[in-house]
């Protein structure tokens, strides 16, 4: 066998590197390690962990893509696509790197083993085993980097599908846009014109508006010249004088009326032939709706405790009295039934009867017209103070609410009802009848048979107008309500 030296050993592989590195140039600076695995297979160990592949980084994205293609804008979808396309753009321009440096390695490769199989010639030994060992793993290396390239290839035209797949999708996205701004510009236009419309109304209105306002302002500009006008004829002093003068005309119908009355009753009681008995008592009070009449004894008369007193109506004209029942008192308050009649009141005392007479009764100015404005409504409420209850004082808790509708009434303490009940023939509702001044404040209702209540109101106008309302409301039911004992409750 023959030996070779080191040094021969050493310059001949010197020499052959040498020789092949010239002629290479490398695309990186550094050589791939490689070793044996099962079955003498070469193996490329990897120096970095293992990552995704080209064809799965851009499958994976494009799955990300359809998956947010639902929830994403036409513009941010546009957006998205161009990225996709850029990235494609990317790995395949990056797959051409790969394909340049997988052909410096087939050179490479290709040199080095004529370089070996021209080192095998010329060494003997160990040495030429190690050169065949090493063609063997050059062989190999080939063999992967060959399907290697097969495999790139693939993944070449699977990211040119993709790629024109984006492409396509960009495209598809960009004509999306455009349609979608092509539609809001039309919606824009369609917007301005409405807008423009309702400006038009508007200045429309405006100039209606001052066209009417200024008619307004003419028409008032002319009442307040006829307002002047008028002042100017009007006087503050001459208005005075006439109302001073009004005032004294008033006093003066008032005196006379009052000197007529007594003059009337007088010629009555001239016309009976009680003319001697008449003297002794008189009438006071004024005969109106509101007020209270009081019989007054003159000098020399009975005291009236030790007279029997009666109270009666009649009609002017007419002779016939009508008994007025409980009216027994030196007192008596007209209620809403006397409006229009006379009224007289007989004194028995030592076998002899006198009857004193007053006019007719006069309405309360403007009472009428405040009950017909209250029948429009469906009820009104009163406040009032139950007195008695069936003739017995009620002093507890005694403040109360009437109400008056035009079906009935009902009586109630908060939310207690005491009394309610529907207009019916049994029901009476009038003025008291006696007991002093109070009296024209106070009213009896018989709500039905075993029932009764005296009440009090806040003013004379309150109890007439209650009275009023009730027989305006059962009227309409074709009742007829009245006090005890009127004709007129015994007629219906």
């Amino acid at each position: 066998m023959t030996r070779v030296s080191r040094g021969f050993s050493y310059t001949m592989q010197k020499d052959a590197v040498s020789g092949i590195s010239a002629d290479v140039v490398f695309a990186s600076t550094w050589f791939p390690k490689y070793r044996f695995g099962s079955d003498n297979q070469i193996q490329e160990i990897k120096e970095s962990p293992k990552l995704s592949s080209m064809k799965e980084m851009v499958v994976k994205e494009t799955a990300i893509l359809l998956k947010q293609q639902q929830r994403l804008s036409v513009r941010d979808l546009a957006n998205k696509f161009e990225k996709g396309l850029a990235a494609a753009a990317k790995l395949s321009d990056e797959a051409r790197l790969q394909e340049a440096a997988s052909l410096e390695k087939h050179v490479l490769l290709k040199k080095l083993k004529d370089a070996l199989e021209a080192l095998k010639g010329r060494v003997a030994g160990r040495n030429k085993d190690d050169v065949e060992e090493a063609i063997l793993m050059l062989e190999a290396l080939a063999a992967q980097l060959t399907q290697r390239e097969d495999e790139l290839i693939q993944e070449k035209a699977e990211v040119k599908k993709l790629a024109a797949f984006l492409k396509q999708a960009s495209e598809d996205a960009k004509r999306l846009v455009d349609e979608e701004r092509a539609f809001a510009r039309a919606e824009i236009e369609d917007a301005r014109a409405a807008v423009q419309r309702v400006e038009e109304a508007l200045q429309e209105h405006e100039r209606m508006s001052k066209a009417s306002g200024n008619q307004d302002l003419d028409e008032l500009m002319k009442q307040v010249q006829e307002a002047r006008r008028i002042k100017m004829l009007h006087q503050p002093s001459r208005v005075m004088d006439m109302e001073h003068e009004l005032q004294a005309l008033r006093i003066q119908l008032a005196e006379k009326s009052k000197h007529s009355l007594k003059l009337q009753k007088e010629l009555a009681t001239c016309k009976k032939g009680d003319k001697l008995m008449a003297g002794f008592y008189e009438m006071d009070g004024s005969e109106s709706l509101g007020s209270c009449l009081r019989i007054s004894p003159l000098d020399g008369a009975p005291d009236l405790l030790d007279c029997t007193i009666q109270w009666y109506r009649s009609t002017p004209g007419n002779s016939e009295k009508e008994l007025i029942t409980g009216a027994n008192k030196s007192t008596y308050a007209p209620e809403p039934f006397d409006v229009g009649r006379i009224l007289l009141a007989d004194i028995s005392a030592d076998n002899m009867t006198i009857t004193v007479t007053s006019g007719p009764v006069d309405p309360a100015p403007g009472l009428g017209n405040y009950v017909e404005a209250l029948v429009r409504r469906h009820e009104t409420e009163f406040t009032v103070v139950v007195i008695e209850v069936n003739g017995k004082d009620h002093s507890q808790e005694s403040i109360h609410v009437l109400h008056i509708g035009k079906m009935g009434m009902k009586l109630r303490k908060g939310k207690s009802v005491t009394a309610k009940e529907y207009y019916s023939s049994t029901m009476q509702f009038c003025g008291i009848r006696g007991g002093g001044t109070a009296a024209i404040q106070t009213a009896y209702w018989q709500a039905k048979t075993g029932l009764s209540f005296i009440l009090a109101f806040e003013s004379d106008r309150e109890r007439n107008t209650a009275i009023m309302l009730a027989r305006r409301y059962a009227l309409d039911c074709n009742i007829v309500l009245a006090g005890p004992g009127d004709a007129a409750a015994a007629g219906s």
